[in-house]
């Protein structure tokens, strides 16, 4: 079992933006950016391009969503998503608010939030959907 499945059974705790039968989406602990928020599907699988054609569709479907909530509450001229699937065996996309291509940018210093921030702001994104 994945990290990301233990994190969907509520065995380890997440900041949940939005939750559907299928999709979860969660705030990244070490984000990017503020407003890093991960989508994953719930079915466990290890890489995106191996998702049957309705889970890849509906990830993208769920993503939109949540990328919408996150630009009404964090200031950025879009949402970048990226895939990268080599971190945790689980397929997931990456939402980060973005202003400028370096924003994309995995390898410069993480943003710091306190635990109540990161409350706050998956409240709002959740709010905001």
């Amino acid at each position: 079992m994945t990290i990301f499945s233990k994190i969907i059974n509520g065995e380890i705790p997440c900041y949940k933006v939005a939750e559907d039968a299928n999709y979860f989406a969660f705030l990244d602990i070490s984000p990017v950016a503020k407003g890093h928020t991960l989508v994953v599907p719930k079915k466990e699988v290890d890489y995106i391009y191996n998702l049957d054609e309705e889970t890849l569709a509906g990830l993208f479907v769920f993503s939109q969503k949540i990328a919408k909530a996150i630009e009404k509450v964090v200031p950025c001229n879009r949402i970048g998503i990226t895939v990268i699937g080599l971190e945790v065996p689980h397929a997931h996309v990456h939402l980060i608010p973005i202003n400028t291509l370096s924003d994309m940018d995995f390898s410069k210093s993480r943003v710091k939030l306190a635990p109540d921030e990161f409350v706050g702001l998956a409240a709002q994104i959740a709010l905001n959907i």
